[in-house]
């Protein structure tokens, strides 16, 4: 069982969603089936527009639609975080602002990415969408995306300044930095690299917002449960395993480029992505199919 934080109920396995494409347009029948299928597998939570669901080309209207849609597919059966981060603090409090009418549970805000803004730069930001809404705040933090880290004692001066801040997405692969966030700010901390679940766990963490979960996601929902300090690690150590190669191969080109194609092998959406993203390549298409019929999903 994962502890409750105390100011963060957002904990278990949320699903980065992402965002089904046909003809360039959104496919909102597909964006519904994968909601539901989610829904049927219990999965703790779906996250909207983040960078799987390739927030990056979505137009503003786009983005909307979505939140929307995810309401009103989700029906209060599962909670919804929606992906409200731009590189402009204006724009970003704007989408925020939409996604609150909407009615989602909490918002996800990645750093301004492009800009590398300093850390009194990136507390600034964080703390003008802080004053302008009061869901709950979800930081994110992705180097390897952005060009920009946010470093600990700004996810601390946050978190004190603001109560509504509950936690941060972590998606730097290192231990000490999840050590230090679990032990020096008063946020919770969801991990953001699907290679790192248990470990994340096994150091505090409260849950995940990843990838593998969208093809797997009863695996990474039980995961995330064992993983914790008192949990079953043997069992973890298994799922570990059984995770791997699909963690792996999720990731051999950009993402959401492999995700998409290994669900539209499950039959669940399309594989169309945007440019500049391209389709995945064919050697590494047999690779990925060969990997689910491995793991038992085809």
């Amino acid at each position: 069982m994962i502890v409750p934080h105390l100011r963060c109920s957002l904990q278990g396995s949320y699903v980065a969603l992402p965002t089904p494409f046909r003809n360039g347009a959104i496919d909102y029948a597909a964006f519904q089936n994968l909601v539901e299928w989610h829904v049927a597998e219990r999965s703790d939570g779906l996250v909207i527009a983040g960078t799987t669901g390739e927030a990056a080309t979505l137009t503003d209207n786009e983005r909307r639609g979505l939140f929307d849609a995810a309401m009103a597919c989700a029906r209060g059966r599962i909670p919804v975080v929606a992906g409200v981060g731009t590189n402009c603090t204006r724009t970003t409090i704007e989408m925020a602002k939409g996604a609150c009418a909407s009615g989602v549970a909490a918002l996800l805000v990645v750093t301004p990415y492009y800009n590398r803004p300093s850390q009194k730069g990136l507390a600034l930001h964080y703390g003008a969408v802080a004053e302008a809404v009061s869901k709950p705040i979800v930081l994110y933090n992705v180097p390897s995306r952005t060009g920009v880290d946010l470093q600990p004692e700004t996810v601390r001066e946050l978190g004190e300044r603001y109560t509504h801040v509950v936690a941060v997405k972590e998606a730097l692969a290192s231990i000490e930095r999840m050590q230090r966030l679990v032990g020096e700010t008063p946020c919770a901390v969801l991990c953001g690299e699907d290679g790192m679940i248990a470990d994340c766990m096994g150091l505090g963490a409260v849950g995940v917002i990843g990838v593998v979960a969208n093809v797997a996601p009863a695996k990474v929902r039980e995961l995330v449960r064992l993983a914790v300090p008192d949990g079953n690690h043997v069992r973890a150590a298994m799922l570990v395993e059984e995770l791997a190669p699909l963690v792996k191969d999720l990731f051999i080109e950009t993402n959401p480029v492999p995700v998409k194609a290994a669900l539209a092998m499950l039959r669940k959406c399309g594989d169309d992505v945007r440019l500049p993203l391209a389709p995945l390549a064919d050697a590494n298409r047999k690779k990925l199919e060969s990997t689910l019929r491995a793991c038992k999903l085809l």
